[in-house]
Formats: structure tokens, C-alpha cells, sequence
């Protein structure tokens, strides 16, 4: 939900600054042609008034790329990995893994598997809230190899087990309902 309002908000700020666009996706605008210093000052502008802002070195972009292509794979992607991540990675954005991992760890201060395992965690957890799905299902959805590694995981990155967490949001809605 949060990608598809960032890529309108971009998109409207475009479009009133009057500036042409081929593409907008999740960080990155491209505008054909040049633009001069006083419309990218325009543009980082309307931007920042939307809470956004205008990436324009080169390991930013790199980063909120490697950012991206994560966000992508656990959030929208019905596909499993064919590949390991490093590769994944490798191939999508054409640098060497050792580079792209070493710069995300410098400015972001986590390993790109820790970013990756935090958003797959964060999943879980939406699901489990939405409590449509079961565990099981859940581990299959979010490629999980089994229903195990996904509570191992789950309880080293929250400290809780997927049952606790769901009981905990249950005890809460319940606690809410008797105000």
C-alpha cells in the first residue's frame, strides 16, 4: 500500500511541476531528457512537503535499490527464489554482492539478510493479524522451507512465538472491545 501511494505522490509532483516522466516505481523517476538545477530544487521540494525525499548520489540510489528489490520479494512476489539471495541480488541490480553488501551494512547499520529477515518477519506478522491464514499456510505463502523455521525465526526476531503474538493482538482487540 505504501509503494503504490509513494509512486502517486511522486507522480502528482511530476505532473504539476509540469515535468514529463516515462517511469515511476518505488525510488526511482525517470524523466526524459535533462531538467535544470531550479526544477530538481523544485522537484527535492515537493517532495519533502509529502514526507519524501530526492536520492541524487549514487550509493543512495544503490541502497533504496537493494531496499526495493527486498521489499518486492517478500511483500509482492508470489515466486520462490531460484537462487540465493546474494545472487538474486547480484543479477538484479549488476554489482558484485560483496559491494552491494558492504555498502548497505555501512549506511544502514544491519546485513542485508537482517533487512531481509526483518521484512519477512513483518509479513508474518500482518498475517497473523489479518488471521486469515493459518501458520502453516503462512510458511508456504511466504516460502518458508517448514512451519518451524518460520517459528525459529519468528521467535528470534520478536522474542515471541507466532501463537503468543497472535493471542497477544487477540487479548488486546478483546481488552479494547470491553472499554
Amino acid at each position: 500500500m505504501v509503494c503504490i501511494r509513494c509512486k502517486m505522490v511522486v507522480k502528482e509532483a511530476l505532473t504539476k511541476l509540469g515535468l514529463p516522466y516515462t517511469t515511476v516505481e518505488l525510488g526511482e523517476a525517470e524523466i526524459p531528457g535533462s531538467i535544470s538545477e531550479l526544477q530538481l530544487d523544485q522537484v527535492r521540494g515537493a517532495l519533502l512537503r509529502s514526507g519524501l525525499e530526492l536520492m541524487d548520489d549514487k550509493k543512495s540510489v544503490i541502497i533504496q535499490k537493494i531496499k526495493n528489490v527486498i521489499i518486492e520479494l517478500v511483500h509482492y512476489s508470489e515466486e520462490p527464489l531460484a537462487v540465493n539471495l546474494s545472487a538474486y541480488l547480484s543479477r538484479k541490480l549488476n554489482y558484485d554482492y560483496t559491494y552491494l553488501a558492504n555498502l548497505f551494512s555501512e549506511a544502514r547499520g544491519v546485513s542485508i539478510e537482517r533487512f531481509f529477515i526483518a521484512h519477512r518477519i513483518e509479513h508474518v506478522k500482518e498475517l497473523l493479524v489479518y488471521n486469515e491464514l493459518s501458520l502453516t499456510e503462512i510458511a508456504y505463502k511466504l516460502h518458508y522451507s517448514s512451519v518451524a523455521h518460520l517459528s525459529s525465526q519468528f521467535k528470534r526476531v520478536t522474542g515471541l512465538t507466532p501463537s503468543h503474538f497472535k493471542k497477544l493482538k487477540d487479548k488486546r482487540r478483546s481488552m479494547l472491545e470491553e472499554l
